[in-house]
Parts: structure tokens; sequence; C-alpha cells
């Protein structure tokens, strides 16, 4: 019986000592093998056509070419996968990391830190190793494409508030998150009435980078969900980091609540306990999603909301990078609703127009 053929990786990185570093952390893991480092991103594109890695590692700020050209460049000539790997976490790099996503990039993700044997290092270790992985079983990479008719239909459509039966919208999203709720967001018309709550899984730190990059993707507002806040419609809420994004019914308005309760399935922010939480105080009124992502996070919520009567739908799985999380919420739901991503937002639009 044959071995399994390793994964093959290329190492992006004008730094010496970090290109070494991930190069023990990936082949530590057993089935990835470095076949080429690129010391900037010129090189990274000319050895990405000579060595067809599986997938790539890619810095962002190089000399001579950066990461954002080079990812560019390599999804126009040989579309491969390419995961950003972010040293800091201030807002002007994280801004410049995540528009890697909009040239094609899968996934952002933060650099192994702390000290070797700490927890923190063999988290972000086993967080690269295990993106890695999945991403390179993503055998097709589409490049967003440019706004059709369709879409700008939608964007000019008018909603009237208060006329849906629904209140508000819980997603939940993990791997190949970003890109996904970036093509919904940029669908939804100004007059969209809902909020809606996202719970995505991203690195420690991330969070307002990747809410600032996503204001840039949408008509709608969105922020960091702060606890006790009112919702307000057409705001699109991002759980914040190591906090439980929940919802709770005060005098009869829907309040943010921000929880520290432990962890569900490894997760805080989970997205079962946002789902769950909508169940509890939306029921019927309500509307659940889960998107592409690893894992079953997500699964338990929509089982509860579905069971209280609120719309629940998956994202399809031809169109869901990773199908892990939308396979287990189907299951554990029995929700009837597969949805392409191209055509989520105007599902959602379909959802909350009266009539």
């Amino acid at each position: 019986m044959s071995e399994k053929k390793q994964l093959k990786v290329l190492v992006t990185d004008d730094s010496d000592v970090i290109a070494l570093l991930l190069k023990a952390i990936i082949e530590a893991a057993g089935d990835m093998v470095v076949v080429g480092r690129a010391r900037n991103g010129h090189e990274a594109v000319r050895m990405t056509h000579e060595l067809r890695p599986d997938i790539i590692t890619m810095d962002i700020r190089m000399p001579v070419m950066d990461g954002f050209d080079a990812t560019r460049m390599i999804m126009s000539t040989v579309p491969t996968p390419i995961v950003v790997i972010s040293a800091g976490i201030d807002d002007q790099e994280l801004s410049t990391s995540f528009r890697s996503i909009d040239e094609g990039a899968l996934a952002v993700i933060e650099k192994p830190a702390g000290d070797p044997g700490s927890p923190e290092f063999v988290r972000t270790c086993r967080s690269l190793v295990e993106t890695l992985r999945a991403m390179a079983e993503v055998k097709l990479v589409r490049r967003r494409q440019p706004r059709s008719e369709p879409t700008a239909k939608i964007l000019e459509t008018k909603i009237e508030k208060g006329r849906s039966r629904y209140e508000v919208v819980g997603i939940v999203s993990s791997t190949g998150g970003p890109t996904a709720l970036t093509q919904i967001f940029s669908q939804l018309p100004l007059s969209f009435p809902l909020p809606i709550l996202v719970v995505q899984h991203i690195s420690p730190g991330f969070c307002d980078g990747f809410a600032s990059w996503m204001q840039g993707h949408t008509l709608l507002a969105v922020e960091m969900a702060k606890d006790q806040q009112q919702l307000r419609s057409g705001t699109i809420y991002i759980a914040p980091d190591n906090r439980h994004l929940e919802v709770r019914r005060q005098a009869e308005q829907l309040i943010v609540h921000l929880s520290s309760a432990p962890p569900v399935e490894l997760f805080r922010p989970a997205g079962t306990r946002l789902l769950q939480s909508l169940a509890g105080c939306c029921g019927r009124s309500a509307i659940g999603a889960v998107l592409t992502g690893m894992g079953r996070d997500g699964a338990d919520g929509l089982a509860a909301l579905q069971e209280s009567g609120g719309h629940t739908f998956v994202q399809d799985e031809k169109s869901s990078i990773i199908n892990g999380m939308p396979a287990a919420a189907r299951l554990a739901s029995g929700t009837e609703h597969m949805v392409p991503l191209s055509e989520i937002a105007p599902y959602l639009v379909r959802l909350v127009s009266p009539g």
C-alpha cells in the first residue's frame, strides 16, 4: 500500500529566521514538505510556476514585490491556494493583509508567536498546520467576479422597515468565511432592515482589522459588538476576541450580551452560543446560517433555532471552501435549505421582504 503523497508547500518570507521557523513547523506535521522558499513576491511568482506547490504561505511586507501584488499575479496566472501569514495586528498591517483576500488568498492567519513550548506557540502552530492542510485541498480558486447586473439590481432594492416577520440574522463561519461574508455583504442593499450578527473564527487580535476591511465591502454599517448595546437595523455586528456573542431581549429591544462562559468545542466566540441565544429570545423571528468552515461549530445552535421555528440554512457544498461546518449543521438541524454562496444575498433579501 503506497504512502499518502506529501503536500508541497512554498514558503514566502524575507526573514531567514521566520522562514526557517515555518519550515520546521510545517515539516514536523509529517504530511507536508517545504519545496522552496521565496524571499520576495517576485520569487514567489516565479517559483510557483516552476515548483507547482499545493499551497503557498505568503508574507505581505517584502522587498522587490510585496505579498499583495504577488498574490494578484499568482491568481491571474497559475491559481494556487494561498494563506497569508501576518506578523502584526495593527490596523494598517491587517488592512493590507486582508486586502490579499480580494485578490484570491484563502485565509489570513497569525505568525507563530510566544516561546517555543508555550500554550500560545502551540496554538498558533496547530492553527497554521490545520489551515494549510485544509486549504491545500481547495482545487479551484476563483477570483471575485465583477459586479453583475443581477447584483446591481439587488443593491437598488428598497425594503420597508418593520414589515418583515424577522428581527435578526445570525451567521457563523470559519475557514473561507471572510471571502464568503464579503461576497454576501457586498450585495446587500442599504435598505436591508435587520441587524446581522457574525461569529467568524479568526486569529486573536485580528477582529478589529477584519471589521475595518469588511466595512470597505458593504453599504451596511460594520461594528465590533459591544456588551449591552441595542441592535440597529442595517448593521453588521462582529463577535470580539474571546467573548461569546449572544442576544437577549430587554424591554422589547434586542440587546447584545457578551459572555465569558467556557469555550464551546474549543471556540470562544462560538457560533452555537449565538444561534442558541437567538432560538431562546427570538425563535420564529430569527434567521440563522452556517457557512464554510472546518469542524462543527454552529451545528447544535442551528438545530436549536430550527426547533424553535426560526428559518435556518447552510451554504451548499459546492460553493463552500470547506464543507465541514455546513454538513454538520445540516445533519444536526435537519434544515432543508442549502444555498449557493452567490445566491445567499438575494435569498436573504427575499426572506426579509414583505409579501
